[in-house]
């Protein structure tokens, strides 16, 4: 029986990925930070199944501990400071978790067993202030936030390890991907949920920042997937994951909006404070390689992902509001 460590195991990712692997017959351990608002909403449904174990990115003993102790195949590192708008109010730290946090990872692995499997998670923020259209492997990185920056150096040092060390290290560049389990200060949860306070009359608009930016938004349920299909590949690499079409911010409250035959014009509201201080402008992956060599491809499509969410957030609104 295969065993897996996934770090950030609380967040969409963890939970999907949890899941993938349980069903696939694997061991999984989750590293969790002692904090004191730790949540377990996400995984409460597999929790027994799961073993969890304390570990701190920024803490390299607690690292090689449980590598050491548990021993485990493959190591999904998908923990991270993974708010955008978070990472200018707390640079340092984003940089010290998302970035720093890799080199520890991986020094524990080359520490421990330099043939343990491991996944970085890397984003399409680190295309920022994009050099093509579409981003594919091959495209330069142009960070636009201290978070995609962090990414960046995450990224690289995965590559630096593989190449000096032979550790079987691969990146998945994936481009935005939501679901129902996403934090509600993520756009297009912030957008569904909002629709859902307003179609129940909980609400009477929604405050966004910019409408013109475009993103490339999927199922996290599929890209988790495409994670596991890379540690299974002969050599290990780096992959782009993205459904290769792009919806601004503007399409995607006319999609959640237009589900429930409401206009988005006559409730979304802009808000300075939304604003972020370099914007990116557009990202939209190109995915043939992980199409070509893993067989992976989207299996939910972007309406069905909008309808899945907003029909989620009614449904979460009405148990938490006691309505019928």
């Amino acid at each position: 029986m295969p065993k897996a460590l996934i770090t950030g195991i609380t967040g969409q990712d963890g939970s999907y990925l949890a899941e993938l692997l349980l069903d696939k017959g694997y061991t999984v351990i989750g590293m969790v930070r002692r904090t004191s608002t730790l949540n377990f909403s996400r995984i409460e449904h597999v929790q027994e199944r799961i073993t969890l174990v304390s570990g701190d990115l920024l803490d390299q003993v607690s690292l090689i501990n449980i590598l050491q102790e548990h021993r485990p195949d493959e190591v999904y590192n998908l923990a991270a400071q993974s708010f955008v708008p978070t990472s200018w109010g707390q640079p340092v730290f984003t940089g010290d978790v998302t970035a720093l946090g890799v080199t520890r990872m991986l020094e524990a692995v080359r520490t421990v067993d330099t043939s343990i499997r491991f996944y970085q998670a890397s984003s399409s923020e680190m295309f920022g202030k994009v050099r093509e259209v579409p981003q594919n492997e091959d495209t330069p990185f142009y960070p636009r936030s201290p978070y995609g920056v962090a990414k960046v150096y995450g990224h690289w040092i995965t590559v630096n390890y593989r190449e000096s060390y032979g550790i079987p290290a691969s990146s998945g560049i994936l481009f935005n991907h939501t679901s129902p389990r996403r934090g509600l200060e993520f756009v297009l949860r912030k957008i569904t949920y909002g629709v859902a306070k307003i179609m129940l009359g909980l609400a009477d608009e929604l405050a966004l920042g910019n409408l013109d930016s475009k993103r490339d938004i999927g199922f996290a349920g599929d890209y988790v997937e495409a994670m596991w299909m890379m540690l299974q590949q002969p050599e290990p690499g780096d992959y782009v994951v993205a459904t290769e079409t792009t919806h601004s911010i503007r399409d995607m409250c006319e999609a959640a909006f237009g589900y429930v035959d409401l206009d988005w014009k006559d409730y979304v509201v802009q808000d300075p404070r939304f604003m972020r201080p370099a914007e990116v402008d557009i990202l939209i992956g190109d995915a043939s390689k992980a199409r070509r060599e893993l067989g992976w491809e989207p299996s939910v499509s972007f309406p069905e992902l909008v309808r899945m969410m907003v029909d989620s957030d009614v449904e979460l609104l009405k148990q938490e509001n006691h309505l019928g």
